[in-house]
């Protein structure tokens, strides 16, 4: 053996030494995990991050998932999609309705008065992905899970029972259907992410807004409105949520690593995922009872069914025009949500 290859291999051996100690070679996969909420918020910390620390376990730390929470990687909100597509991020959590009309099918969910229940929706919306949205309208992006929140409502300077307490208002719509009822009622809808939500409030760039209870806590809402509206049965309206995976860095993955990102996608982490979110209303809500802030429940809702009647109609005729059949989805996604999805669990 020449001298050169004598001390090229000690080098090596050296290396490869150090690499062990370090544990660089147990570690296969770094993913950055990139969304738009406070790392404290309530799905990061319950749901985003449950998935990443089960994940790096059950890779037996062969999988890392690097999170950057509130848009640490750049870009804005509805950029999230095209960041995991492109590659900016390997897994991206986002609200499908931040780029309306892109994904339309999953507005099904979306629609006021049509979700009573999270996880039912959750779990209808997961099958209904994979049958009529996963080739269809995600294709180019894996997606790992689908889920909605708890019930939308509506948090405001002044009091809102009738949808005429809207006339006049600035609101901040969660949705394009959202923007529409708000439309309907006289209001007029501001476009904003959830971040912004706070800044807009208190500068009286809107009077108010329409979120679930439990992001109200992270975002301070209590404090900077004192009239909060709920509605008993299905909520005024819901969004629609996924956690996606750039489809290259799966692939790219070993077999045994792929299994441990499917063995904790799909059905069981969308239910849990949108049943998280709605068991996180309750202590959100208690935050602005101990507050003193006046909650309206709505239990009569017949003026407002009769005023979105239209954005059914319309959205119904929007689907047909893109060769979707719009009222099949309606009614495959209340069938589901009242049969085989009603009472799912799911358990990360």
């Amino acid at each position: 053996m020449t001298t050169t290859k004598f001390i090229k291999g000690l080098l090596g051996t050296a290396a490869a030494t150090a690499m062990l100690a370090t544990g660089a070679m147990a570690q296969d996969v770094t993913l950055k995990l990139h969304q738009f909420l406070p790392a404290q918020a309530n799905v990061p910390k319950l749901v985003l991050d449950v998935w990443a620390d089960k994940v790096e376990a059950d890779s037996e730390g062969r999988i890392k998932v690097d999170r950057f929470p509130s848009m640490q990687l750049g870009g804005t909100p509805p950029e999230l999609l095209d960041q995991v597509i492109d590659g900016v991020a390997d897994v991206v959590w986002t609200v499908v309705g931040y780029t309306p009309g892109r994904f339309p099918s999953t507005e099904v969910f979306e629609l006021p008065f049509m979700v009573e229940d999270a996880r039912a929706a959750s779990c209808a919306y997961w099958k209904m992905f994979e049958e009529h949205m996963e080739e269809q309208e995600f294709g180019g992006v894996k997606i790992l899970a689908t889920w909605v929140h708890g019930p939308g409502m509506f948090h405001t300077a002044d009091p809102v029972e009738t949808p005429a307490d809207l006339q006049g208002m600035k609101i901040r719509g969660g949705s394009r259907l959202v923007n529409e009822l708000l439309t309907l009622a006289g209001a007029t809808p501001v476009g904003m992410p959830v971040p912004s939500v706070p800044e807009g409030l208190s500068k009286g760039v809107i009077d108010g807004t329409t979120i679930p209870w439990e992001v109200t806590a992270a975002l301070k809402v209590p404090e900077l409105v004192e009239n909060h509206t709920e509605f008993e049965g299905p909520a005024l309206y819901n969004l629609t949520f996924v956690l996606a995976m750039n489809e290259e860095v799966y692939n790219g993955m070993p077999e045994d690593l792929q299994a441990v990102i499917d063995d904790n996608s799909g059905l069981n982490l969308s239910v849990f995922a949108g049943g998280v979110q709605s068991d996180a209303d309750g202590p959100a809500r208690e935050v602005a009872v101990e507050m003193g802030n006046n909650i309206i429940t709505v239990t009569e809702t017949e003026e407002w069914q009769e005023l979105v009647s239209p954005i059914y109609e319309s959205w119904v005729a929007d689907m047909d025009s893109k060769g979707k059949d719009g009222q099949a989805l309606i009614d495959e996604a209340r069938g589901l949500m009242s049969g085989e999805c009603k009472g799912a669990t799911g358990q990360l």
